[in-house]
């Protein structure tokens, strides 16, 4: 389907990095070094290859649907009330995960930069920058992930060059210093943000062309660098024991940068970064929220179905202690999410295959009958 959509593969390769890389990069790491310790980063490796295969059900979905809008593509399968019934459940969860992300990016504001500044004011004005973002199109939104992400890869390869001076790499080893059990424990986390590779078949119909099952290959390669580069540096800047305490090891890490004898305390180069991969972030997942309910760049339905809802579930999270937060994060949320977004795989699968058999029958059907009457 040359020509369907407005933004090109690269454009969601970039959106990939920004989007996912942001969680993969930061959200995940708390808990899978608490869990995996030393060897954090096998279960990334070991994740990496038992969810390629998991690429092929995706492009088998993306091509059964036809690259069409899901909103339009499930009633003609399931019927309207079983498809409103996906699409509302899918739109929920979508919102809490910008939630979490939002809630959790105020808490690092409120901890390291701004500890005087009431956290409801931070909320109702990030809130409505990424509502405002929301409201553009997918093109803005990609062209502002573009711009913004340029500087955010640079400062990725700079701290991580940095660095060099103060890293051992010895601390990696042994590998399976706890046995095997730690690194399968390990696995959900980074599973967690890889399985958001779905959210690209929610604005498949606004991709110019098919995409491949290689162009999910590449992009699942470069999140489980995203994910390998702060973690393995956490590892050997801090020792697995310090790194597996830190609440933002990847906050910490620009603590460690430093350009001869007196140039330091770059960190605030890490503000950009993670403010910048939030709002990317969140407006994207709501950008797919108001599509899937058929509400894109229509403003007020964004202000009043979009905005209000999701503005009421961040302020309970908000409210709620930073210990509870991390461990409803860790131990729920991020297991959660890798389950809903693997059980809609299979059911979008499901779906497409049992229209494929039913589109096959109809066709002998109405071969049949005009034999019949020949």
């Amino acid at each position: 389907m040359k020509g369907v959509g407005s933004i090109s593969i690269l454009h969601v390769v970039f959106l990939a990095m920004t989007v996912i890389g942001l969680k993969n990069h930061v959200t995940i790491m708390p808990p899978l070094l608490e869990t995996a310790e030393r060897d954090s980063w096998l279960s990334v490796i070991f994740t990496f290859i038992l969810m390629f295969p998991w690429l092929f059900l995706l492009v088998y979905i993306h091509r059964k649907s036809n690259q069409e809008p899901l909103k339009d593509w499930l009633p003609q399968k399931i019927g309207k009330i079983g498809s409103n019934i996906v699409i509302y459940i899918i739109a929920i969860y979508l919102i809490i995960i910008a939630a979490f992300t939002m809630i959790e990016t105020l808490q690092w504001v409120n901890t390291t930069f701004l500890p005087r500044t009431p956290r409801l004011i931070l909320l109702a004005i990030y809130v409505v920058l990424c509502i405002l973002l929301v409201t553009t199109s997918l093109q803005t939104i990609v062209i502002v992930n573009v711009f913004v992400l340029l500087a955010v890869v640079v400062f990725g390869f700079f701290v991580a060059f940095t660095n060099l001076q103060v890293k051992d790499y010895d601390l990696l080893r042994p590998f399976f210093e706890h046995g095997f059990t730690p690194v399968l424990q390990g696995l959900v986390f980074p599973a967690s943000g890889f399985s958001e590779l779905i959210l690209f078949l929610l604005i498949q119909h606004q991709i110019k062309d098919r995409m491949r099952w290689y162009h999910f290959a590449i992009i699942l390669f470069i999140l489980a660098g995203l994910t390998m580069g702060p973690l393995v540096g956490a590892i050997t800047e801090f020792g697995p024991a310090e790194a597996s305490k830190q609440r933002y090891p990847a906050y910490e890490e620009w603590g460690l940068v430093t350009i001869g004898r007196y140039v330091e305390h770059l960190d605030f180069l890490s503000i950009y970064q993670w403010l910048t991969g939030t709002f990317i972030r969140v407006g994207f997942i709501l950008y797919i929220v108001t599509d899937l309910l058929g509400m894109a760049g229509d403003h007020r339905r964004i202000w009043k179905m979009v905005a209000l809802p999701f503005f009421f579930i961040c302020l309970p999270l908000m409210l709620l202690n930073e210990h509870i937060f991390l461990q409803l994060k860790g131990n729920y949320m991020l297991a959660g999410t890798f389950i809903f977004f693997f059980l809609l795989s299979i059911f979008l699968m499901i779906v497409a295959f049992m229209s494929g058999k039913k589109g096959k029958k109809s066709k002998a059907d109405t071969q049949d009958t005009e034999s019949g009457d020949t």
